[in-house]
């Protein structure tokens, strides 16, 4: 008797479901793919030279490498107002020279910042110091120690109350019949520091020299609110004129700053309210004309480089990317000339070596005869 066959005789065809079905291989060169290279050091030979290898490799490393293009685009774009933006503490942690040199070199038109991180490079700017934090002794320990601790660092409270002593040299000498906001009164630090810290290189002196405007949007939320704070009440127990404080002259001086401009870019470091604060001219400039009838232009951000770990899944605008940035009218699409790039890394590692890179194309660019960078703010 003949064995039944359960399965597929060698001699009959199942129809083709789509599993298995033979793949049409393409030819990545016929395809035009861009090749990655292996990161030979033995190439290496400067700074530049290294994120240039790591561009054409892959993750963070080619994030960094394309980052470098588009902030060298943005540096060496005539046209292009660069705003950069500021959250985190990157004062405490060492960074203000590195934003000190983007404003001299003229590559960095305006900035927006948390007030902290004005407050802590104020102490850097005035010649005192930051510490490391020893992990063995307690937050309770230092508290009443009289040092405030960031992560790893420490700012001692003297620092603070050396810098109380800076702003209330400026607030003393301020005329309460001027209204305040935050991009005037960090305009005379930086005077008051051009004038007494003249050894000290920082980020509000060098924007004093430069023409640099400096806003902070949630002013209150810092040492130096605290400070105008504590002055408005010792001028209130004298009996003299408390400072008035208008936050919107802020909002009002960057959005006519920005609309003079032909092309804007901004260079953001983390997020928070700088970052959002400075991306909503778009909106702001569109409800005036969709609202208000007013004959302004219509202006989004054409470059834009951001230096941020948060991922995108927490929801929240630190990690957004700029693509979400563009159906809110912030941002210039891609296909339209929009050139981005977002590095997901820590900015006390992404930072230097970003604007590192940038110093040397800009010193190679002056050698050649082109102009190593824009021309300072235009006001």
């Amino acid at each position: 008797m003949k064995q039944g066959n359960h399965g597929n005789s060698h001699g009959h065809k199942e129809p083709n479901t789509g599993e298995g079905k033979d793949r049409n291989l393409h030819n990545p060169i016929e395809d035009r793919l861009i090749p990655l290279e292996p990161l030979d050091l033995s190439k290496v030979h400067s700074i530049d030279g290294l994120v240039r290898a790591m561009a054409k490799t892959a993750f963070t490393g080619r994030q960094l490498g394309e980052a470098a293009d588009v902030l060298e685009a943005m540096a060496l774009d005539e046209d292009a107002f660069i705003v950069m933006t500021l959250a985190g503490a990157m004062t405490v942690a060492k960074q203000g020279l590195i934003i000190t040199e983007l404003i001299d070199r003229g590559v960095v038109n305006a900035i927006v910042s948390t007030g902290a991180l004005m407050a802590h490079g104020l102490v850097e700017a005035s010649g005192r110091a930051h510490f490391r934090a020893n992990p063995d002794v307690s937050d309770v320990e230092l508290y009443e120690q009289g040092y405030n601790r960031v992560y790893d660092t420490l700012e001692p409270e003297q620092n603070l109350d050396d810098v109380e002593e800076i702003m209330s040299a400026v607030l003393e000498a301020w005329d309460h019949n001027e209204v305040m906001c935050s991009y005037k009164l960090n305009h005379a630090i930086g005077a008051y520091l051009a004038k007494n810290a003249q050894g000290q290189r920082g980020i509000l002196k060098s924007a004093y020299e430069q023409g640099v405007p400096v806003f902070v949007p949630a002013f209150s939320d810092s040492e130096l609110g605290l400070d105008t704070a504590l002055n408005n009440r010792l001028r209130e127990s004298t009996g003299r004129h408390k400072i008035r404080f208008d936050p919107f002259e802020d909002l009002e001086h960057f959005a006519a700053t920005l609309l003079r401009q032909k092309k804007l870019g901004i260079f953001t470091i983390g997020g928070g309210v700088p970052r959002n604060w400075s991306q909503q001219f778009g909106p702001f400039i569109e409800l005036r004309h969709r609202r208000l009838g007013e004959n302004v232009p219509l202006k989004r951000y054409h470059y834009g480089l951001r230096i941020c770990p948060e991922p995108v899944y927490w929801g929240g605008l630190s990690g957004s990317p700029y693509s979400e940035a563009i159906s809110w009218g912030k941002f210039v699409p891609p296909a339209e000339g929009g050139k981005f790039g977002e590095v997901f890394v820590d900015a006390t590692v992404g930072l230097p070596i970003l604007v590192a890179s940038l110093v040397e194309r800009l010193e190679k660019a002056k050698k050649g005869g082109r102009k190593a960078s824009k021309s300072v703010a235009r006001k």
